[in-house]
């Protein structure tokens, strides 16, 4: 207590720990007893004299009540060791003062260390205590709108371990905690279990342990000490500072370090206390403002004196009051200034360094500014730790050497279709070329340089485009290749069609099939695909979608993580759009494959591309499914994605233009001749074949010959009949194709036994090998008469027998020639069909050389 006429500062005894009054003495660090405490207070109110003020007070729970019940007696109470954060509450306490700072007191030095490094997400700590629960919510009161966000805040009580696992969960870097000695040894235990160390976390604790307080409680933990140093390495502790540490003049004259040279030499051996600075500026906090208060009454109430007071004098109480809220000097523990009754001193912070705490920093709470030691603080990475994991978003983009191989090979495909159009182009003219439709063959380059074309656009992402272009190429790209790959297949199955509808359907009224009929049908498939693009584009867009990915570790190393991001073209419902698409292209192609199959025994090579045409279908077919699969699996993989996609267009488009045009021109080059020569060729030597196998059994079959051969000649009758009805057939055909630039020409007489030579060989070739044998053998013996004889018996009993008259045979020739000219004639070796007339002798060319008969029946016709 300090009452009327106490002694100055000078008068202070100190002895070790204790730090007295005359009158009143307290122990440092010893366990409080309250009902001591009071008693001795309340003696003393009772049984002393009237006393000025209070000064002291440690414990929380004795101080507390004494500094509740002062305003009844008008005492001003001035504790140097109370640091409990209630006893800030100024409208319960109004007469109490300390000059420690409060527990408190730490957390705008935490907001000053927080906003130094940067740190702008931390996670809390807390014992279940009431002191630390009171720092712990006065710390979210300063951090609250200073644009730092507390992400989790936990408790315990005797087990931190769930606490910090979700701390981690949470990923909290920065960990300000509140807890005992004991419950730290725990902490770090459960730390180093989660590897919440490091160079990659901040622990941020209470600064006033004991020297080496692990030691104490390590016992008490299931942690080796070496793990625990190691969770330890690096936390930074904060608490109020003992004793300043500028070499500055105090109000006594001396300066902190000769303050605390002074101590340690009357102190001893003994324990020192922290709070001993504070108790030393709190007896001169006392003496200045009694001094205040008596200055004040001299000038304005000389009557009135600082004796005068007694418990009931409120008026001398608010001088009192007044004067210590008017404090301000520097003293040994720094500046010393109440601000509502709290001290603003100095706030240290110490580093954890190799089993020993290093002062790095302080802050001083009067200027609110904060000085940190960088040569003296030491994080264990490169730089302070990161207040949360950094995702740094990472594109998944196509590799620029990638791209440019593949563009590369695109390029000399499209170099090579440029080649094929030249080709076609040239040689239009060309018969091979000309019965193959070059128009059609312009179609299938041009749907596969737009397959080539859309390669680039399919390889061009976020790094070389902006997300509106992308977008944009989501649309073009679809758009290409889909309008590509049916122009190319569209105009090849096409031109089999056409081939199909001669060939096949020779019962029907036909009319002739011009190329721009077939322009139609491309153009009708075109519209299908244009119908199901502008749906798709106006119903459900194609829009750039990102999809993120899991994060993975900084490859160089650094305290980041990488999540990749991967660009998609994609809308609402996309695996119906793609399905509708699939389907037509697939029924495209099972249409393409059907004409094929019908059409692979056409024996005209010009025409017949079903071989060509189901070797691109199987391979597009095969690779296509391959690819969208492949394609699907790696879409987390835009290289082997990208890679992937532009070989499967390459591989496509490049087999199919080389089968269509590839054997073309190796014909060309080779023999132009062979698309109609080769059918010819291989009929003269299967037909040697025949010959020879039959010359052989003509010996074993002549008994049978007589009684054959007259069932073949009723076959015979019967096929004339056939041809009659043909030839009316053909009348109409011949009407029908009077629209075609070709001219009708007839053929001169002599050139009528080579043809019905030829038309013989022809029909001879249907007949079963049996009968090919009968019949020369009985032919050798009974030779016909020829064509331009008569026969008077035969024309009475047959009214057909003229049908091979000379004026029939050039009737009939007249209507078969331009059919002939077109296809028929030179697929069995007759008149060629550039000729536009049928004039020139057979002998002019190897191509109408005259095939010696072997047989002499004759029936004529197509």
């Amino acid at each position: 207590m300090v009452r009327r006429g106490c002694s100055c500062p000078t008068g202070m005894e100190m002895n070790g720990d204790r730090i007295a009054t005359r009158d009143w003495c307290v122990t440092v660090g010893q366990k409080c007893d309250n009902a001591k405490g009071l008693k001795a207070f309340y003696d003393a109110i009772k049984y002393g004299p009237n006393h000025l003020m209070v000064f002291g007070g440690v414990c929380a729970t004795v101080t507390s009540i004494i500094a509740e019940s002062l305003k009844g007696w008008n005492l001003v109470q001035l504790s140097f060791a109370a640091t409990t954060p209630e006893l800030a509450d100024k409208k319960k306490y109004p007469y109490f003062f300390r000059t420690v700072p409060s527990d408190n007191a730490v957390n705008p030095a935490i907001l000053k260390l927080l906003k130094y490094y940067q740190w702008k997400r931390v996670g809390t700590l807390t014992q279940d205590v009431q002191r630390f629960s009171e720092v712990r919510n006065d710390l979210t009161g300063v951090l609250y709108g200073e644009d730092i966000e507390i992400s989790d805040t936990e408790s315990f009580s005797n087990d931190p371990c769930t606490s910090v696992k979700k701390l981690k969960g949470n990923d909290v870097r920065i960990i300000l905690g509140q807890f005992d000695e004991e419950m730290a040894v725990k902490v770090f235990c459960c730390a180093y279990d989660e590897e919440m160390y490091g160079s990659k976390y901040q622990w941020i604790i209470p600064g006033w342990y004991e020297n080496l307080w692990w030691e104490s409680w390590i016992n008490s933990s299931q942690c080796l000490s070496k793990n625990l140093l190691a969770a330890m390495e690096g936390y930074i502790g904060v608490d109020f500072e003992p004793l300043s540490s500028k070499m500055i003049k105090t109000i006594s004259g001396r300066t902190p370090q000769q303050y605390e040279k002074e101590y340690n030499a009357k102190r001893g051996d003994g324990q020192s206390s922290k709070f001993h600075g504070y108790a030393y500026d709190g007896i001169w906090v006392i003496a200045k403002t009694l001094q205040r208060a008596m200055k004040y009454l001299n000038a304005t109430n000389k009557h009135q004196k600082i004796e005068d007071f007694n418990y009931t004098n409120h008026k001398l109480g608010k001088i009192f009051l007044d004067a210590m809220n008017e404090t301000n000097f520097f003293g040994v523990t720094g500046q010393v200034v109440f601000r509502n009754g709290e001290r603003m001193g100095t706030i240290k912070f110490t580093q954890f360094q190799e089993r020993k705490e290093v002062k790095v920093g302080e802050y001083n709470a009067v200027a609110d500014t904060l000085e940190i030691s960088n040569n003296s603080i030491r994080f264990q990475g490169l730089e302070p730790p990161k207040d949360k994991t950094i995702i740094q978003e990472e594109l998944r983009k196509i590799s620029l050497p990638l791209y440019s191989i593949l563009s590369a090979l695109t390029i000399l495909g499209m170099i090579m279709a440029s080649a094929f159009l030249f080709f076609n182009i040239k040689n239009r003219n060309q018969k091979l070329i000309k019965m193959s439709s070059p128009y059609m063959n312009n179609l299938i380059i041009l749907g596969g340089m737009l397959s080539y074309a859309s390669i680039f656009l399919f390889g061009l992402d976020g790094s070389f485009v902006s997300e509106k272009t992308f977008e944009t190429l989501c649309t073009v790209r679809t758009w290409i290749l889909t309008v590509g790959y049916t122009t190319a297949f569209g105009a090849m199955f096409a031109k089999t069609w056409r081939v199909h509808a001669i060939f096949k359907n020779v019962k029907m009224k036909k009319k002739i099939i011009k190329d721009q009929k077939l322009l139609v049908i491309v153009g009708g498939m075109l519209l299908i695909d244009l119908c199901i693009l502008i749906c798709w584009q106006v119903v459900d867009p194609l829009r750039r979608t990102v999809e993120k990915y899991n994060m993975e570790p900084d490859p160089a190393g650094r305290d980041i993580s990488i999540r990749p991001i991967l660009e998609h073209c994609e809308n609402t419902h996309m695996t119906i759009w793609l399905g509708i698409v699939y389907a037509y292209k697939g029924l495209l192609m099972l249409f393409g494959c059907f004409l094929a199959w019908e059409t692979r025994n056409v024996s005209i090579p010009a025409l017949n591309d079903s071989k060509y045409i189901g070797m691109s279908v199987y391979n597009v077919g095969i690779m296509c499914i391959i690819g969208a699969a492949v394609s699907f699996l790696t879409r987390d993989q835009p290289n082997v994605q990208f890679c992937i996609v532009a070989l499967v267009i390459i591989f496509c488009s490049t087999i199919t233009l080389c089968l269509v045009f590839v054997p073309k021109l190796i014909t060309l080059r080779t023999n132009p001749d062979a698309a109609t020569q080769n059918r010819r060729f291989q009929f003269t030597q299967n037909q040697k074949k025949e010959d020879s196998k039959t010359s052989t059994s003509v010996t074993s079959v002549n008994q049978a010959s007589t009684s054959r051969l007259e069932g073949l000649q009723s076959e015979n009758h019967r096929l004339r009949m056939k041809i009659t009805e043909l030839d009316k057939d053909l009348e109409e055909v011949t009407m029908q194709l009077q629209d075609t630039p070709e001219k009708t020409t007839y053929i001169k007489q002599n050139h009528y036994q080579d043809l019905n030579d030829i038309l013989s060989i022809r029909n001879f070739t249907d007949s079963k090998d049996g009968e090919k044998a009968i019949l020369k053998n009985h032919l050798d013996q009974n030779p016909p008469a020829q064509w331009g004889s008569s026969d008077p018996s035969r024309t009475s009993k047959d009214p057909i027998e003229d049908i091979n008259s000379p004026e029939h045979i050039q009737r009939r020739l007249s209507l078969q020639l331009p059919i002939l000219h077109h296809a028929y004639l030179p697929s069995i070796g007759g008149v060629d069909a550039s000729c536009a007339s049928p004039c020139v002798s057979p002998s002019a060319s190897p191509r109408h050389r005259h095939v010696p008969p072997s047989f002499r029946v004759m029936v004529s016709g197509l």
